[in-house]
């Protein structure tokens, strides 16, 4: 459908601003499209312009669908897609369609399909009150039914929640079965699959009763919603366009969905790098995108391989690296920038040497104009930076490590958002559970009591107005009660709910959390944040699919500087880059990593984490390879074995390569020293024995 009148196109003078291949990719036609994008070479934009160049040909954006992989990814593209409509005249464009972005539906897929599930819930069962659990609040409603099961007191140990619920998120991401997860995944926990069905089975039915879906279940229900074919005919009404980013990080059910809401692919457009497919332990795999021609008859495949982002010697290097792949699309990167440095393949004695010379260059750069925050480190697996760490603390040198504890894992903010969803859905065991242990002498046992209570008189929350709890509670119990039933009625704006919270919740903190002055800025915050949403269900569906990366009171004391140099694991420096670029570690067992060498789809994968790795950097890369690893249990001993170079530079790759050894430390000397006589040491000894 297209939206009335609207039949312009873009001017010219805007797509000159993209090279040849990308203006191919945003002008297609209807086709099914498969737009593989090079690392540094301008995906986003080309899918932005896409997008406008669909809206300006008469596109209703209302009817186009646009999935991406994070809440701001989807931002960011509606920012360019306004900013590229904009810059074309009123006259080119008379009817303004920059006045209809705000109906162009984006977000993740878990967003989306929650979105999609509260408009078709009635037809699912589920209605449009469910709440979504995050992941430990799904984990301990695991783990109480593990143990109401008594599956946690065989003489055999079974299975942690947290591995539970692992294997349980990998069946439904993948659509395999428990036998299949338990061999390929997870072979430490074979012998248990009848009593892993056995708990999923009693989980899926405990969500069911409680009216909540985890985060899997958002998937799950929207791919069930397609196979309904009356229903999938309705969600396919909706939209005209569908276009998905980073399509090499789905997963079968996400290629699923895809495949009901646009059977014959007219309208479907992906972008994606199947070099840069990397999130199997996510469920992801690379045959979505390499097999998406075979799901689609007549797919158009546009490949973008010219980078904005590296000299011309860092692609060559990286090319030869993936070139090695046998199973990808074959594309060649180049750049038209001048000159570079080759990259660097460093061979050091040993770890403590890496982070001498690693310092070394880093200071050297910094010297030579570049910041630290510049400037990253990289490695497979977070231990890997260990020792380096010690050595940038033991110089002043700052650095901030990727990672850490999620705004939702801190227990101020999961309380707070407890009782909201508990507000929300008064059917919310797990969060019952956590709000009323809240209150003075309230423990598991009473509150399982107030729980059932409340479940037999219909999830009323003014029932709990005849519970009868312990004296210890019963100067906090009424008011608690009463905000309860206050917060149900919904009639509060939304920051005036999230205060009332505050107001009931600030003796509790006081009195539970250190720190309660820092803590309590968080949830002044969240205060703030509730504004910018429409409604209490809203706010608590996107909080849990797209949290906040940090809390302040995990931040830590503000940097004195600020200038730091980046520390990072690799899958977490995906889709950031830096002037220089240090990859540590390049040794066989770590770079593969010797975890992941069991299949030879696991070392493809393997292989394509190490060039995502060296297609972070601009200007500089350098590769370090420690030939020498202590014992790490033997601290001051000097036991050791020696490494090999990763398989992944063998000698046509590592040509690429400007090879630097750093020499060990000069011995002191060995010239023989002359005496004049002999001594008697020599006869003394062999007359030792007679």
């Amino acid at each position: 459908m297209r939206a009335s009148g609207m039949d312009a196109e873009l001017p010219d003078s805007l797509y000159s601003k993209l090279n040849d291949q990308q203006r191919a990719a945003a002008t297609a036609g209807d086709a099914p499209l498969l737009i593989v994008a090079g690392a540094g070479t301008g995906k986003t934009n080309t899918l932005a312009y896409r997008v406008a160049h669909l809206i300006a040909k008469g596109a209703d954006p209302g009817r186009i669908l646009l999935l991406t992989f994070s809440r701001r990814a989807a931002a960011e593209m509606g920012k360019r897609v306004r900013s590229i409509l904009e810059s074309a005249s009123a006259a080119q464009l008379p009817h303004r369609p920059v006045s209809l972005l705000s109906k162009l539906w984006s977000g993740t897929f878990h967003a989306v399909g929650n979105r999609l599930l509260r408009l078709h819930g009635q037809a699912l069962g589920i209605g449009d009150s469910f709440t979504v659990l995050d992941r430990s609040d799904a984990e301990d409603l695991l783990n109480s039914v593990r143990s109401e099961l008594e599956l946690d007191k065989g003489d055999v140990r079974f299975p942690r929640k947290e591995t539970c619920l692992a294997i349980y998120s990998r069946c439904v991401n993948a659509t395999d079965t428990v036998e299949d997860v338990l061999k390929n995944q997870f072979p430490w926990c074979s012998g248990y699959p009848e009593q892993l069905k056995k708990l999923f089975k009693a989980f899926v039915a405990r969500k069911q009763e409680q009216n909540t879906l985890d985060y899997d279940d958002l998937l799950l229900y929207w791919f069930h919603l397609m196979q309904d074919e009356e229903l999938a005919a309705g969600v396919r009404a909706r939209f005209d366009h569908v276009l998905v980013d980073e399509y090499q990080d789905t997963n079968r059910l996400q290629s699923g969905i895809l495949r009901k809401l646009k059977p014959d692919g007219v309208g479907l457009t992906v972008v994606g790098d199947d070099a840069q497919s990397i999130y199997s332990f996510r469920a992801a795999t690379v045959h979505n995108i390499l097999e998406f021609p075979q799901h689609f008859p007549g797919t158009t495949v546009a490949k973008l391989e010219q980078n904005y982002r590296s000299v011309q010697p860092i692609l060559s290097a990286t090319n030869a690296v993936i070139a090695e792949c046998p199973h990808r699309y074959n594309k060649d990167l180049f750049t038209t920038k001048k000159g570079g440095a080759l990259p660097r393949l460093v061979t050091v004695q040993d770890e403590d040497k890496q982070s001498d010379y690693l310092i070394g260059r880093i200071l050297q750069h910094v010297e030579a104009g570049i910041p630290l925050k510049k400037q990253a480190v990289l490695f497979r697996t977070s231990h890997h930076s260990d020792a380096l760490e010690v050595e940038l603390s033991r110089r002043n040198i700052p650095f901030v490590k990727y990672g850490g504890l999620k705004f939702l894992e801190a227990a101020h903010v999961k309380d707070t958002l407890a009782i909201l969803r508990l507000a929300e859905n008064p059917k919310d065991a797990i969060s019952a559970q956590r709000v009323l242990q809240l209150i003075d002498g309230i423990g598991p046992a009473v509150a399982k009591k107030a729980v059932q209570h409340l479940s037999s008189r219909h999830f009323d929350l003014k029932a709990w107005e005849s519970f009868s709890c312990p004296s210890a509670a019963w100067e906090q119990w009424p008011p608690f009660v009463a905000m309860m039933i206050s917060l149900r009625n919904d009639k509060l704006p939304l920051p005036d709910q999230v205060a009332k919270v505050r107001e009931f919740y600030a003796p509790v903190l006081e009195k539970r959390y250190d720190n309660p002055t820092v803590r309590k800025r968080d949830l002044e915050q969240m205060e703030q944040i509730s504004a910018g949403f429409t409604s209490r269900s809203q706010m608590l569906a996107e909080l849990t699919l797209d949290p906040p990366n940090s809390t302040q009171d995990l931040a830590g004391p503000p940097l004195r500087e600020e200038d730091y140099l980046i520390l990072s694991t690799i899958h977490s420096a995906k889709g950031c880059e830096w002037d220089c670029v240090y990859v540590i570690h390049a040794a066989d067992g770590n770079i593969p990593s010797d975890m992941a060498t069991g299949t030879a789809e696991d070392i493809e994968e393997e292989r394509r984490l190490f060039y995502v790795a060296l297609t972070r950097a601009k200007d500089f890369l350098e590769v370090l390879f420690p030939l020498k690893y202590y014992a790490k249990k033997h601290a001051m001993g000097d036991r050791h074995s020696y490494a090999q170079l990763t398989r992944f530079l063998p000698e046509n790759v590592s040509e690429k390569f400007e090879k630097v050894k750093v020499a060990a430390p000069e011995a002191v000397s060995d010239t023989p020293v002359r005496v004049g006589q002999p001594s008697e040491v020599k006869r003394k000894i062999a007359a030792m024995f007679g």
